[in-house]
């Protein structure tokens, strides 16, 4: 039986040697930047959700109050159904366009360049100026753009923004619209690597055009999906822009989101807000979608790869 090698042990002079603290001076700027701008308001927003503090007098710590407060607070139900309802509905419209539209798109033989920068328009559009001009197009009164739409087929004009019911899908169909182009050209970059033997050995077996798509497109890009799938959850899960700017959480906090609840805490009260409840459901919110995306990892770990 052959004797085994006697384990070399490094010294710091063979791992400096060994470009060890070439590696750590390259890395050191990066880390200064990285801890000084991330982590270090990740630990101060720690501190703080056990504190209760408006950042004018003296903070105090309180324990768990915060968690407390924030978890009595029955407005948070209010805002996790909203935001759950967001998700699922941006889930159900937004997740498929683009990658419908991606597929298309690459089925283009002209123009494709010109197609492709009119779909990733709206991403470079300033969020405010879009919000203005979709403002415009949900305007409840009947020379609103889609009303009038509704009035040419004999509908009656709809309080797209101002009717509980109407006003999240509104906010999802503007935020679909926003996002779909980025997310397009994240699925084209994919189907370029996707060879195209398959695509003629699909042909020559008499696949059809949905066929080629179910058995081939959509098994390559299976990895892709899975990213974009749970980055689109952890997005919506964090909306704020839309419900801020449309509606402000209206009406009857209808659109009122977990995010939408944190800005409440923490700036409703010009003097100085409750930063310390802020603080303490941005944790909770935080903690609840790293251990999401931990199970949904594990449990597409061999899904992914296979």
């Amino acid at each position: 039986m052959p004797s085994r090698a006697p384990s070399r042990r490094r010294s710091p002079a063979t791992w400096v040697r060994g470009g060890g603290l070439t590696n750590l001076l390259f890395l050191a700027p990066l880390l200064l930047v990285f801890g000084a701008f991330a982590w270090v308001p990740i630990g101060q927003a720690v501190v703080m959700s056990f504190q209760q503090t408006n950042l004018v007098t003296p903070a105090q710590f309180v324990g768990l109050d915060n968690f407390e407060t924030v978890l009595a607070d029955p407005l948070l139900w209010t805002a996790i159904g909203n935001t759950a309802w967001f998700a699922l509905l941006a889930l159900l419209f937004g997740y498929p366009i683009p990658l419908v539209a991606a597929v298309l798109m690459s089925e283009v033989r002209k123009w494709r360049g010109l197609y492709s920068a009119i779909a990733y328009l709206p991403v470079v559009i300033p969020p405010v100026v879009a919000v203005l001009l979709w403002k415009f197009f949900f305007d409840a009164g009947p020379n609103g753009v889609f009303n009038t739409i509704l009035g040419f087929v004999g509908l009656d004009a709809v309080p797209w923004l101002q009717d509980a019911t109407t006003a999240m899908p509104s906010l999802v169909l503007e935020a679909t619209w926003a996002a779909a182009g980025g997310t397009m050209i994240i699925y084209l970059a994919a189907l370029t690597g996707v060879p195209p033997e398959l695509y003629e050995a699909a042909e020559i077996d008499g696949a059809s055009v949905w066929g080629k798509v179910w058995h081939v497109t959509l098994p390559q890009l299976r990895g892709v999906l899975l990213i974009t799938f749970i980055l689109q959850i952890i997005g919506t899960a964090q909306v704020f822009l839309e419900p801020f700017l449309f509606t402000g959480g209206g009406p009857a906090n209808s659109t009122t989101t977990l995010l939408l609840l944190i800005y409440r805490y923490a700036f409703a009260d010009s003097l100085g807000g409750d930063y310390g409840a802020a603080t303490a459901l941005s944790l909770m919110l935080a903690a609840f979608l790293a251990l999401f995306s931990a199970v949904y990892f594990r449990l597409t770990r061999s899904w992914s790869t296979t």
